[in-house]
């Protein structure tokens, strides 16, 4: 008896709590699912339009989780950055292009009062330390504090245009083949990273000034022209010659025009870099801005924090671009064991926005 009553209300006790701790953790789980619920709520869905260069970037988890934490799911389709302007945009809410031109295009097709800069990288030459020897031979290419500069751009451009191959350059046993000298690039028509390769092109054929008159593209069009014309088949995507250049080799790709971003991301991803591998930086060289162009309101509030939320600046600079902060860039070049200058002096702009088009379109013309 003593037992019994000592066992009865220890058992009642025991089911009192065990009744307690099972409303707790009721009312726990429907408190977080009623989180789950407000969060997937407060979530919005974006959808854009982006370069392909930037790909990878928009799929990294890092940044889905970022951007979901803002409230955004954002859904990207690459296209060719000029080519965003000529599609049908309705149903998305930005357009991402490379390069200040684009963007302005993509501007004044939708009429945004206002667009966003996010971070930014250098044109540079993608090529092969085989070839290094035979073009500092030529004047074309100096190393200097474990950077390799096109000092003699206009050189280089001369070559290309006038039909010289790699197997006319003195004393060049390293790469004897009949190949053309051309520097590869997109199809002007479509592509940012080709049209900064023209804006390059004509500053330095126009002797290292800016173009701003009809006469002068009049004078120096056939030149311009044949730098594209001579290349053959020419891809929409910036992706496309970069992608032969890593999987290809220097047989197909011996000199090719790249956003640095492109060469130090896949640097990076490797467990060592590729020492085959050599990045030319023109001097001068141009910035190509990654700008995104609203269409909506929520594309507004996403190029917004693009452009100015530390964490995803920090993982744009963890993909190969600059960013306002330098110490985001120098720290990812550290991290990853690879090179590449800080600084870059000799920096030039594009032609005006109108003038680099009346460029583009004459070369059109010569396709057709």
């Amino acid at each position: 008896m003593e037992i019994k009553r000592i066992i009865g209300p220890a058992v009642s006790i025991i089911l009192a709590i065990g009744i307690g701790v099972a409303v707790m953790v009721s009312h726990e789980r429907k408190a977080n699912d009623e989180a789950v619920k407000n969060t997937a709520a407060s979530v919005v869905t974006l959808k854009g339009m982006i370069g392909s260069e930037k790909e990878s970037l928009f799929a990294d988890a890092r940044v889905i989780e970022r951007l979901r934490t803002q409230g955004f799911r954002v859904e990207v389709e690459k296209v060719g950055s000029r080519e965003i302007a000529s599609r049908e945009l309705k149903g998305y809410d930005f357009g991402f292009p490379a390069g200040a031109p684009a963007a302005i295009a993509l501007q004044n097709k939708v009429k945004a009062k206002q667009v966003y800069p996010t971070f930014f990288t250098p044109m540079t030459i993608a090529s092969w330390r085989l070839l290094i020897p035979v073009l500092e031979k030529e004047g074309v290419v100096k190393k200097e504090a474990d950077t390799y500069y096109i000092v003699n751009m206009k050189r280089l451009l001369e070559m290309s245009a006038n039909g010289v191959r790699w197997q006319d350059l003195a004393g060049n046993t390293a790469y004897p083949t009949r190949k053309s000298i051309l520097v590869s690039s997109t199809d002007v028509r479509k592509s940012n990273s080709a049209a900064m390769y023209l804006a390059l092109a004509s500053y330095v054929v126009n002797d290292n000034n800016v173009m701003d008159d009809k006469a002068q593209v009049t004078q120096h069009l056939p030149f311009l022209t044949s730098l594209f014309l001579r290349q053959g088949l020419q891809e929409s995507s910036s992706a496309g010659p970069f992608e032969d250049y890593t999987t290809m080799g220097v047989g197909k790709a011996p000199l090719v025009m790249i956003y640095e971003s492109q060469f130090l991301e896949y640097q990076s991803k490797r467990a060592k870099p590729n020492m085959d591998m050599v990045l030319l930086y023109p001097q001068p060289t141009l910035y190509t801005k990654h700008i995104v162009v609203p269409f909506t309101e929520n594309g507004r509030k996403l190029g917004e924090l693009l452009a100015t939320d530390p964490e995803l600046q920090n993982l744009a600079a963890q993909y190969g671009y600059r960013t306002t902060s330098s110490d985001n860039f120098a720290t990812f070049l550290k991290e990853k064991h690879l090179q590449a200058p800080i600084t870059i002096v000799d920096v030039i702009d594009p032609p005006s926005y109108e003038m680099l088009e009346r460029m583009i379109q004459a070369i059109e013309l010569q396709f057709q």
